[in-house]
C-alpha cells in the first residue's frame, strides 16, 4: 500500500512543461458536453464566447512563422481580443469551457497549454523566466486556471509573462474566482486582475459566468467522518494504488515538497485515505494541503477519510482571510472526493 508521506518525486523541468494539459477530471469536457443553465444565460454567452475564441485563434494569420504570429495577432477581428478570462464563483464551468477551449484548438494539431496559476508560477521557478517564455512563445494558446491575486510577486512575475506572451501573437485565456457573496458586487477578480495586469489587460474579454456551484447541487455539506477502521478497509479493498496516511504526518510531510513536485507525488494513485483529519492553525499548512487538495482534484481521485469533518478543516479565521477563496474551493472540492469515496465505501 503507498503511503504519500514516504514519497519525495523531484520531477524534471521536461516534465513540468509536459505536464501542461488537462487534467484527467475534465476528460470528457468539450464544447459539446457543456450544458448552460437556462436559468443562467451568462453561461451560453460563455460558451459561444469561447468557440468564437477557439476559431479564431486557429484561423490563418497574416504570414507565417513567428513574425507572422506576432503581427498577424495585434489585430483582433471585430475588435475583439485575442483573449478571455472567466470570472465568476466556484463550480460554474468555467474550468469546463477553459478545458474545452484547449482541446478545440489542440484538435486543430496546434500547440496548446493548460495549467493553474501555481503550476506556471512553478514552471518558471524551475527553467528560470527567460527559458519559460520561450517555452510557452512556441504555443499557440496557453490557458491558465486559477488565477490568483493573493501573492504580489506571483501576480507581477504572471503579469510579466502574459504581457511576454501577448506580445508574441499567444492566445491567452484565464479563470478566476469571485466568491460566491461577492457576486455581482463590480466583479471583484476581474477589476483586480485588470488592474494588475494594466497593459494586458485590453487582449482579455471579461466572460462573467454566473451560477451555483454544481457540486453542492444536492450537497451541500461533505459527508460524516468515517472511522479510522472502515477508512482502513477501503484503502486496502483500494489495491495497489491507494494511498494511505496519518493526515497529521501528510501535512508535516508536505513542507519537505515543493509545491510544483505535488502532481509527481500522487503518480500511480487511484484513490487517497486520511485518518486523523484534523483542523489546521497555521496559514503556510493550510495552503499547502490547499495545492495537495487541488492535484488530488486534477485526478478524480476519490477520498476517505476519518477526524473531524472536511468542512472544519480550515478556522473560520482563515476562511475570512485574503486567502478565503482557496480554502472554499479545497472544501467544495474535498466535498466532491469524499462523495465518491463514501459511495465506493457503500458499494464495496
Amino acid at each position: 500500500m503507498l503511503s504519500l508521506a514516504e514519497r519525495s518525486p523531484r520531477p524534471s523541468a521536461q516534465r513540468l512543461l509536459a505536464d501542461l494539459v488537462p487534467p484527467p477530471q475534465f476528460a470528457t469536457a468539450r464544447f459539446d458536453t457543456y450544458r448552460p443553465d437556462p436559468a443562467q444565460p451568462t453561461q451560453a454567452t460563455a460558451l459561444a464566447e469561447l468557440e468564437d475564441l477557439a476559431a479564431r485563434t486557429t484561423a490563418p494569420r497574416q504570414g507565417n512563422g513567428v513574425l507572422g504570429k506576432l503581427f498577424g495577432a495585434k489585430k483582433a477581428e471585430n475588435g475583439k481580443p485575442l483573449g478571455a478570462y472567466l470570472d465568476g464563483g466556484f463550480g460554474v464551468g468555467k474550468t469546463h469551457l477553459l478545458v474545452a477551449l484547449y482541446k478545440a484548438v489542440a484538435a486543430t494539431g496546434a500547440d496548446a497549454a493548460y495549467g493553474t496559476f501555481v503550476e506556471y508560477t512553478n514552471l518558471v521557478g524551475a527553467l528560470g523566466f527567460r527559458q519559460a517564455v520561450d517555452a510557452l512563445t512556441a504555443k499557440t494558446l496557453v490557458c491558465i486556471d486559477e488565477f490568483e491575486l493573493d501573492d504580489p510577486g506571483d501576480t507581477v512575475l504572471m503579469a510579466r509573462l502574459l504581457r511576454e506572451l501577448a506580445d508574441a501573437g499567444v492566445a491567452l485565456a484565464a479563470t478566476s474566482n469571485t466568491l460566491p457573496d461577492a457576486l455581482g458586487e463590480g466583479r471583484f477578480a476581474a477589476d483586480d486582475f485588470l488592474r494588475e495586469i494594466q497593459a494586458v489587460g485590453s487582449r482579455f474579454e471579461i466572460l462573467h459566468v454566473d451560477g451555483e456551484d454544481y457540486r453542492h447541487r444536492g450537497m451541500p455539506q461533505p459527508p460524516d467522518p468515517l472511522s479510522d477502521e472502515v477508512v482502513r478497509r477501503a484503502a486496502q479493498a483500494g489495491g495497489a494504488g491507494a494511498a494511505l496516511d496519518e493526515f497529521p504526518a501528510l501535512a508535516s510531510h508536505l513542507a519537505t515538497v515543493h509545491p510544483s513536485r505535488y502532481g509527481a507525488l500522487l503518480d500511480d494513485v487511484s484513490s487517497v485515505h486520511w485518518t486523523g483529519v484534523r483542523q489546521l492553525s497555521e496559514v503556510s499548512v493550510a495552503l499547502r494541503t490547499v495545492v495537495l487538495v487541488d492535484r488530488m482534484y486534477d485526478r478524480d481521485l476519490p477520498l476517505t477519510a476519518s477526524g473531524i469533518a472536511l468542512d472544519e478543516m480550515f478556522t473560520e479565521k482563515m476562511l475570512a482571510s485574503g486567502y478565503r477563496k482557496k480554502y472554499r474551493r479545497a472544501v467544495s472540492r474535498l466535498t466532491a472526493m469524499a462523495r465518491e469515496g463514501v459511495e465506493q465505501v457503500d458499494a464495496g
